[in-house]
């Protein structure tokens, strides 16, 4: 298949979640025998911070606005398998109503970014990337979260066929690795800063680094603000390019997940740098939220925090004991998580809209909410 996207960034992977997903799966698609092309605006911030721009079966178009990426795109829609457009990108109504005039097998909607959607549609806030009369023009509407987001997707946003598309990892760069001395931790997170995720690292995180000042933390993530509360048992990398991912999750006995307040409210959503540290081996320490034990077993291949003393306690468990932990959860991983599951799934997901009629004409289609 050729499959034609418009998205956020492949090629930076600085204060997003995507760039990673995207090349995984690609690269997974790749190996299936399918071809990318990936529409993405040429952002400064992104620009600064590029930290690839090539790789097999993957053509990424750079473009500075809509208006000269608009002909491009739509030459390559018109023999387009699937076209996707996904949440956050820069111009997602443009490239929307582009996809879904064009001949393209499947017009596609990925919503990678379900709850923060959901969320500031319930708030009444405008949502950017949305097209104007919802999602109910696209043949498929994917999502990165499950469960009920999927029913939401539908009454809210008109989507006619909502499947789950979650998170995944390329175990030929996320696997084990030598520890490095600048990264090394007793606990570890990896994670861009948010707001809404402030309340729970506080938690988990900072106030277990004040109660183990015989311990080292460490954080790598981009968009930290200076009146982050910094502990002196505290290092921090302000980016960490995913070559080093592996790494900085081998040089921590235990490594932290915490999820966005949105998301970990909706549930079934499981963060990209989650399958990351799993499969490098390296033992997690999560916070709850609905779903989780769909995707690993608790206690048994990872560790559920629910305050700081949950964590305290994690980090006293004997070192042969935290390995097992992180070799289940690797295991797991192996077994139902990485890019290549990702891809068939994807694969199935397009091959059956063209099953069912994949136009329907227009009075076919249920009325969307508007966005």
């Amino acid at each position: 298949m050729k499959l034609v996207i418009f998205g956020l960034s492949v090629s930076s992977s600085w204060g997003n979640g995507h760039a990673t997903l995207w090349r995984a799966l690609c690269r997974a698609l790749h190996d299936r025998g399918h071809r990318v092309v990936f529409f993405e605006r040429d952002q400064p911030y992104y620009a600064g911070h590029r930290d690839h721009t090539a790789q097999p079966g993957l053509e990424l178009i750079l473009y500075a606005d809509w208006s000269d990426a608009r002909k491009r795109a739509a030459l390559e829609l018109n023999d387009a398998d699937a076209a996707i457009v996904t949440s956050f990108c820069p111009d997602g109504p443009d490239a929307s109503a582009l996809v879904l005039r064009s001949a393209a097998g499947v017009r596609c909607f990925y919503d990678l970014d379900t709850p923060v959607t959901l969320d500031a549609l319930e708030r009444r806030q405008h949502v950017r990337y949305l097209p104007p009369n919802g999602l109910g023009d696209f043949d498929l509407v994917l999502s990165y979260t499950g469960g009920r987001a999927l029913d939401r997707l539908q009454a809210e946003l008109g989507a006619r066929r909502a499947l789950p598309l979650y998170g995944c990892v390329d175990p030929e760069i996320h696997r084990p690795a030598a520890a490095r001395p600048e990264f090394a931790s007793d606990l570890s997170y990896l994670g861009t800063y948010s707001d809404d995720r402030q309340p729970a690292l506080e938690a988990l995180f900072l106030k277990a680094a004040d109660a183990l000042p015989d311990h080292w933390f460490a954080i790598a993530g981009a968009q930290y603000p200076e009146h982050f509360p910094w502990r002196s048992n505290l290092r921090f990398v302000r980016h960490l390019p995913p070559a080093d991912h592996a790494a900085f999750f081998a040089s921590s006995r235990a490594t932290l997940n915490v999820t966005r307040g949105p998301m970990a409210a909706l549930g079934f959503c499981p963060s990209p740098r989650f399958f990351e540290a799993a499969a490098c081996g390296t033992p997690i320490v999560s916070d709850a939220w609905e779903g989780l034990d769909q995707f690993f077993t608790p206690g048994s291949e990872l560790i559920v925090a629910r305050d700081t003393g949950d964590v305290i306690a994690a980090l006293s468990l004997p070192q042969p004991e935290l390995a097992e932990i992180g070799a289940r959860g690797r295991a797991r991983v192996l077994a139902r998580h990485t890019a290549l599951h990702r891809a068939l799934e994807l694969e199935d997901a397009l091959r059956g809209c063209e099953a069912h009629d994949a136009h329907p004409s227009p009075h076919e289609r249920p009325e969307a909410c508007s966005a």
